[in-house]
């Protein structure tokens, strides 16, 4: 551990020969069971790449209301394109940031018999006024999603699996990418960036704009500091991975904290799941680590599923309500039959 708070470890010892490797796999494994966050470098990513997505995220935020206005989410019944200040929720209170979202760029599905959560796919919603955003993330997309698959081959091996384990039951995976900034806020008190909270997936890959700080994860409940280091990724793991180790891995709650005005703060978080309609089974984790397997937390507001799109759906629902009553009604509908 570190003064930062969170382990660091570094992707690139996995090309440097079998022991390095095999350090990198203890570290990865120890790194998520004890504290479900740590910071990653070795990914190859340059620092060209990280400026050129930086000033595309700072000029589409800079364009005119018009012109985000005009790709919001509210148009999307996939919950794709621009999501004004206040317009997100986390655990029922409003998040003071704005953001893109982008998936998976592919056709919506129009079968009527197709599972509710297919819903989500779509096309995204580009801005005309910025055409060279989609190139950028396309790049980082590609580039990530290789960060990511690597990532989860180690993290197959140190739990006694093959490594091919998550590549065989993923499918194709349903990606994300929010481009987000959070504006200052002047109140004396802190705000609420976004609400604490775990992520519904497998993995999340965050770029944190440099020198920015806001980021806060819970550990031994209380909340530290994870501020940006240069070179390097924020990386949690979320509650799939949870479920799939019954509880040896371990999903994190985390939050951001606005900045002080005028200051403001960009961030990108890259998440990698399976594909809507796989169910990630459960790893037989040899007896040492089955042994300190906590179990999957049990929270009746928010049940974990084992499949990905069931989880994803819930997530959107909750985080986008106005989407939500404009397109998916019937889905509103008969979540709030439910829970009566």
């Amino acid at each position: 551990m570190t003064d930062l708070n969170l382990p660091i470890l570094d992707l690139s010892q996995l090309d440097r020969g079998p022991e390095q490797a095999a350090r990198f796999r203890r570290d990865l494994r120890d790194a998520a069971h004890r504290v479900g966050f740590f910071y990653l470098t070795g990914t190859g990513v340059t620092a060209e790449l990280e400026a050129r997505l930086h000033r595309a995220a700072r000029d589409f935020f800079a364009l005119p209301e018009a012109d985000k206005l005009a790709i919001e989410n509210v148009n999307s019944p996939h919950f794709r394109g621009y999501t004004r200040i206040g317009g997100e929720r986390t655990q029922g209170k409003v998040d003071w940031r704005e953001q893109i979202d982008i998936g998976p760029e592919r056709e919506a599905i129009t079968d009527p018999d197709a599972a509710d959560f297919f819903r989500l796919v779509g096309p995204n919603l580009w801005p005309a006024a910025q055409p060279e955003l989609r190139d950028v993330v396309s790049e980082w997309h590609d580039h990530l999603s290789g960060v990511a698959r690597k990532l989860l081959r180690a993290w197959a091996l140190s739990l006694g699996a093959s490594e091919s384990y998550f590549d065989e039951h993923f499918g194709e995976p349903s990606t994300l990418i929010k481009i987000v900034r959070y504006p200052g806020k002047e109140d004396p008190t802190p705000q609420q960036g976004v609400g604490a909270h775990k992520d519904s997936g497998v993995l999340t890959l965050l770029w944190v704009e440099p020198g920015k700080g806001g980021l806060q994860v819970e550990r031994d409940g209380e909340w530290v500091d994870a501020p940006p280091v240069p070179g390097a990724f924020v990386v949690n793991i979320g509650e799939l991975l949870e479920y799939a180790t019954q509880g040896y891995l371990v999903a994190t709650n985390h939050r951001v904290i606005s900045p002080r005005y005028p200051d403001d703060r960009i961030s990108v978080p890259f998440f990698f799941n399976p594909a809507l309609d796989k169910r990630l089974p459960l790893i037989q984790l040899p007896e040492e680590l089955a042994a300190e397997a906590r179990g999957v937390t049990q929270d009746p507001s928010n049940p974990i599923h084992a499949l990905y799109g069931e989880n994803a759906l819930k997530s959107r629902l909750r985080a986008h309500p106005d989407v939500a009553a404009i397109h998916h009604p019937d889905l509103v509908a008969a979540r709030a039959a439910t829970a009566q």
